[in-house]
């Protein structure tokens, strides 16, 4: 959420923001519209209620010197009751759609965000590894894990509906080792381990910003709560209405949980396979920082090379990639995708997502700090994931296939599966 105070002054470049994230300039105006009705609103209550604080004085030192109040006194106090009463429905109705109006603002791309439609318009920050030459044709990572019984999505399919899986054998220990050794990284970087919730409230899927925009893509139960497409929504959401001291921050967590998401829009996409499924295991990093955008976009590009750390550990061949506007989130003020070598698929798919936020999470969440100067502030917001599977497990595989159809363990993997290779049992 954007300050009300910025959006006034800066109405054009809001404008321009929502138009280059592909969405509908035109709730400025209405906001702006809305945001003056409630403003006239609020000075006439207030107002009408110093009017009435002020009467009520005024009989009071009567009653007290023996005195009561006269009929016109009484006829003006009925008179500014009934005026207040009569505004009062009408402010709250307008506060509210005030309320809903600020959540569907996006925030303000940074000045390094290129401006592009969708995904054509993303940049290729840099490159890393040599993508292995094989003398013989790679397959596809599904292929290779049937035939050694490491997956079977038929009998998933039939049991968990489509883009259902089951891991099998190495294939699940595999998984765990790349979730335990991205904890591990991370643990070591001074991150406090946490286990997040799966199922949220929707107050912190519209204080992390996945809701208005994004609620098509998720699950809901039948009490209302959601299943986080995310670690990051119960982590960034962790302090909630708290009003944290500056000497403690920055603050880094990182979660491992199921995630869940619908795949809405990506029909006919990637249906072979687990790199795009509805539920999926991962590891993200969170970090709270100071109201400072310098340092913000310090830590971020810190929690990209911490992910690069990972993949150049596995030695996977990798890309990290500026995201343009048409193909970040609303909330997100600068992204960077990190996209990994698919040799099966020829191509580099995406397995990271950092993004900062500055304090347009922390608004909507009310997550604040006391200053060093005494100030109040609120905290500026950073996520990315860490290793995210079973798509990281796929791009292994992919890269680590042999002619005779087995699969290399990465080395820094070995000591989580006590061997090298995996065969047919």
């Amino acid at each position: 959420m954007l300050d009300i105070q910025y959006i006034r002054e800066n109405a054009q470049i809001v404008k321009i923001a929502c138009e280059n994230k592909q969405l509908d300039s035109s709730v400025v105006d209405q906001l702006l519209s809305v945001d003056q009705k409630r403003r006239e609103l609020q000075l006439q209550v207030d107002n009408l209620r110093r009017q009435s604080n002020e009467h009520v004085e005024i009989i009071k030192k009567a009653v007290h010197v023996g005195g009561k109040p006269t009929p016109k006194q009484i006829e003006t106090g009925k008179r500014i009751k009934a005026n207040i009463q009569e505004l009062e429905p009408d402010l709250k109705i307008v506060q509210e759609e005030f309320e809903q109006l600020m959540y569907q603002i996006p925030n303000v791309p940074a000045e390094d965000v290129p401006v592009g439609p969708d995904e054509s318009g993303n940049q290729v920050e840099r490159q890393w590894g040599e993508k292995p030459q094989f003398d013989f044709e790679p397959r596809q990572h599904h292929e290779l894990m049937e035939n050694l019984d490491l997956l079977d999505t038929a009998r998933a399919v039939r049991i968990g509906g489509f883009r259902a899986y089951f891991l099998k054998n190495d294939a699940l220990l595999l998984e765990q080792a790349i979730l335990n050794y991205a904890l591990k990284l991370l643990v070591a970087e001074n991150f406090t381990p946490m286990s997040a919730p799966i199922l949220v409230n929707q107050e912190a899927m519209w204080g992390t910003g996945y809701f208005p925009w994004g609620s098509e893509d998720h699950y809901k139960t039948q009490d209302g709560q959601i299943l986080a497409g995310t670690a990051e929504v119960a982590l960034t959401a962790y302090k909630m209405g708290e009003t944290l001291n500056e000497k403690d921050l920055p603050i880094k967590m990182c979660g491992i949980s199921p995630c869940f998401r619908r795949e809405v829009g990506t029909h006919g996409k990637d249906t072979q396979g687990i790199v795009r499924v509805h539920q999926f295991n991962k590891v993200e990093q969170v970090v709270y920082t100071v109201a400072d955008e310098n340092e913000t976009r310090n830590w971020h590009e810190k929690m990209v090379l911490f992910s690069e750390t990972l993949l150049k550990n596995l030695e996977l061949p990798y890309q990290v990639l500026r995201m343009c506007t048409g193909d970040m989130g609303a909330g997100q003020r600068k992204k960077y995708d990190v996209e990994t070598w698919f040799p099966g698929q020829n191509k580099y798919r995406e397995t990271h997502s950092a993004s900062y936020f500055n304090d347009f999470q922390a608004r909507r969440l009310n997550i604040k700090y006391q200053a060093k100067d005494g100030t109040t502030k609120y905290v500026y917001t950073l996520n990315n994931t860490m290793a995210a599977t079973p798509r990281l497990l796929a791009a292994i595989i992919e890269n680590y296939q042999q002619s005779d159809g087995t699969i290399k363990i990465p080395k820094v993997l070995v000591p989580y599966m006590g061997k090298e290779v995996i065969r047919n049992l």
